[in-house]
């Protein structure tokens, strides 16, 4: 079996099995009712409308229309047009999607029928942050004053396009939560490629045209939009019948003959499915003419108003400011032919992550305390590769109207020189970062983010970098401003060598979820991991002499309290520790009995005189880095402070073990008393031996730190 998530065994949704859903109501003869995506109000996620004729019935197809059919004749760009929803993003997506077939059946799987084996049940398909996901759905559908209240096809008999759009919002949350977005969003979900924006005016005009005719012919997906210069603006008409703010579809390319004049072309679509352009080379327009018939023919030009319309290269220049493409293969995000056998391939390394408050959640670089806290991921770049210019290359794509970067990130241009002349003796490096679920029910909340990347020194020892490194070195390259939208990625040329790529949100201490993923070409990545937690605390706590009066201070309370085989036990070890360390420090029951069973006592659960001026002396050095790192002496530390603190104790842990150990020891509670200091710094030593005595390879293969994500819990 295919592994899971991949298109040939998605994960489902939700748990729902379609094969076993189908069998089941074709054996009772009921058609589907889909509980997790009920036909209610929830679901739509908008406003209930107070006039009562205005309600929303759910409907499935044959209620509708009694000849309804999943697909009439063939699926094409004008089976979507937009309802009363503002997602012309998705669905101008779905419209670029009809015209590669073999992409089309990974998210509308062949086989589905109003009519053979019908049960009311339906499944499609979306990627979701490195996975497939199959999502069941039932064909009950919101129709308002006798239509469907959503998207529809100009063939009113005709359902595919509602109930991939009905799939898409059970996934994300509700109908409500894809009003607004960007089309990048529906271009990767429906293919597992990188989308990214071209700014219109960056290439000549013939020179756009070759590169969108190329990603066309490599299955990549096309659209554009003309900037809107406010909120009032979006949705305007142009005096050229073109609207602001709104996504259209690029779903071919041609050229006609005019005289002695070649004119190049594009076939664009209003997911409206009206309201066209009106200027040169529009459906009547007089320029068409001069051209012949059967030149007319193969264009297939029709002139009708179904949003779809030709226009020239010149005025396409001229009008739209930013061309969207998205790639499956990142080769295809050149936009221009090439050899694909002369090219390495790509090898795909990926990341789920998180943004804890008080923990990994570091925020920009205007916070320098906190922003090392960031997720971090070590990558190696060994071998160099051969690249040719790529569209979109170095370039940190859309500025749109995100925050500044922080002050001080100065990224050095690459002059053309050294793009010409260095660019193929460096490794090519493609990296995107996703924020994940942030459509949620009816409301869309993405972050600002950004990625950087700095190139670590050899002198450098692996480990997840400090604050220090952070405020002494600058980003070799990174995604550009933080931006409020779900992806940004940037394409790059690194020299060999290792680099770690710090994700992060512009503020510090904001709660999200992200997925991150690299390409490199074959043979350039060595490593793209975690980092591995390492453990000195034996050199920078425990190695520390004894002092004098502590030395004293045992020997007296053992003569005075030790038992017949001079040994204390929790308690007496609780009171002695308790009699050194300052009243707002001292020790439970539980951490001493914690402490003891780290110690080799022979399963007495009771401490020598060495083991009890060893652990004292701990105490006393773990007390003082502790005061360190508690800097508003309030007697406890956050999840930042923890893990400086235990850096100060020679233990280096990644952020995912940081955030567990404050789970564990944390209960919930936004600060860490001393106690849970130490609680932390025990358990980590036992786990920390016990991986050294380990002797199964399986296990010493996966490494120090799946070692400790397992047993933390335990």
């Amino acid at each position: 079996m295919s592994e899971l998530g991949s298109i040939d065994n998605p994960v489902k949704f939700k748990d729902q099995d379609f094969d076993a859903l189908l069998q089941k109501c074709l054996k009772s003869a009921a058609l589907f009712s889909d509980t997790v995506f009920a036909a209610n109000q929830s679901s739509l996620g908008i406003p209930v409308d107070p006039d009562p004729k205005k309600a929303v019935k759910w409907l499935r197809p044959k209620e509708i229309t009694s000849n309804a059919v999943f697909v009439e004749g063939t699926m094409g760009t004008t089976d979507i047009c937009q309802g009363q929803l503002g997602n012309c993003w998705l669905l101008a997506a779905l419209s670029c999607l009809t015209m590669h077939p073999t992409l089309f059946v990974k998210v509308v799987p062949s086989g589905q029928s109003l009519s053979e084996s019908y049960a009311g049940i339906f499944r499609f398909r979306f990627w979701q942050y490195g996975e497939w996901v199959e999502v069941v759905v039932d064909d009950r559908l919101p129709v308002r004053e006798g239509r469907l209240l959503f998207s529809y096809s100009r063939a009113t008999n005709e359902f595919w396009s509602a109930l991939v759009e009905k799939a898409y919002a059970k996934l994300i949350g509700s109908y409500g939560s894809l009003k607004g977005g960007i089309i990048s969003e529906g271009m990767e979900d429906f293919t597992g490629g990188i989308a990214y924006s071209l700014p219109v005016s960056s290439r000549p005009p013939r020179m756009l045209w070759r590169g969108i005719t190329a990603a066309l012919a490599r299955s990549s997906l096309l659209s554009c939009f003309i900037h809107a210069a406010s909120v009032k603006e979006i949705g305007t008409v142009t005096s050229e019948g073109l609207i602001k703010g709104h996504a259209y579809a690029i779903t071919d390319t041609d050229k006609v003959q005019r005289t002695s004049e070649e004119v190049l072309l594009l076939r664009l679509r209003n997911p409206w499915g009206f309201v066209e352009y009106c200027g040169p080379w529009s459906d009547k327009c007089k320029d068409w003419d001069v051209i012949d018939n059967a030149q007319k023919a193969r264009l297939e030009l029709a002139k009708v108003e179904d949003g779809e319309f030709w226009i020239g290269i010149e005025d396409f220049c001229l009008l739209f400011n930013t061309v969207e493409m998205c790639s499956v293969n990142p080769d295809s995000m050149s936009g221009e032919a090439s050899d694909d056998t002369a090219t390495p391939s790509w090898t795909l390394s990926s990341h789920q992550g998180t943004w804890v408050p008080m923990c990994s959640a570091g925020g920009s670089r205007r916070y320098p305390r906190s922003f090392c806290k960031n997720p971090q991921f070590q990558m190696i770049l060994s071998e160099k590769d051969v690249d040719d210019y790529d569209y979109g290359e170095n370039e940190e794509g859309e500025e749109g109207d995100g925050e500044d970067d922080e002050v001080g990130v100065v990224v050095a241009p690459v002059s053309k020189t050294e793009k010409q002349g260095e660019k193929k003796k460096k490794c090519t490096v493609l990296v995107e970062l996703l924020q994940k679920y942030r459509r949620q029910k009816d409301k869309v909340n993405f972050l600002y983010i950004a990625f950087h990347i700095y190139k670590v020194p050899p002198e450098d020892k692996p480990g997840s970098l400090d604050q220090p490194f952070f405020s002494n070195n600058s980003p070799v390259t990174r995604s550009g401003k933080y931006r409020s939208i779900r992806s940004v990625w940037r394409k790059v040329h690194l020299e060999p060598g290792s680099y770690v790529i710090l994700a992060s949100t512009y503020r510090p201490n904001q709660q999200g979820e992200f997925f991150l993923r690299v390409y490199t070409k074959t043979g350039n990545i060595q490593g793209f991991q975690d980092f591995p937690c390492t453990n000195n605390y034996s050199v920078m706590v425990m190695s520390k002499p004894v002092l004098p009066e502590d030395q004293f201070r045992v020997q007296k309370w053992f003569d005075e309290k030790a038992g017949s085989d001079d040994r204390v036990n929790a308690v007496q070890f609780m009171n002695l520790v308790n009699s050194v360390l300052e009243k707002d420090y001292e020790l439970p029951l539980e951490t001493c009995r914690q402490l003891i069973f780290g110690e080799d006592t022979g399963g007495r659960g009771r401490l020598s005189r060495v083991q009890a001026e060893k652990l004292l002396t701990s105490l006393r050095n773990l007390q003082s880095i502790f005061f360190q790192f508690d800097e508003d002496s309030s007697g406890t530390m956050s999840p930042f402070e923890l893990s400086l603190a235990l850096n100060a104790a020679g233990v280096e842990c990644d952020n995912v073990v940081v955030q567990l150990l404050w789970e564990r020891f944390g209960a919930g509670e936004q600060y860490l008393p001393f106690y849970g200091f130490v609680s932390c710094v025990a358990r980590l030593q036992v786990l920390f031996d016990l991986f050294e005595s380990e002797t199964n390879p399986e296990v010493k293969d996966k490494g120090i730190n799946a070692w400790l994500l397992k047993l933390l819990a335990v």
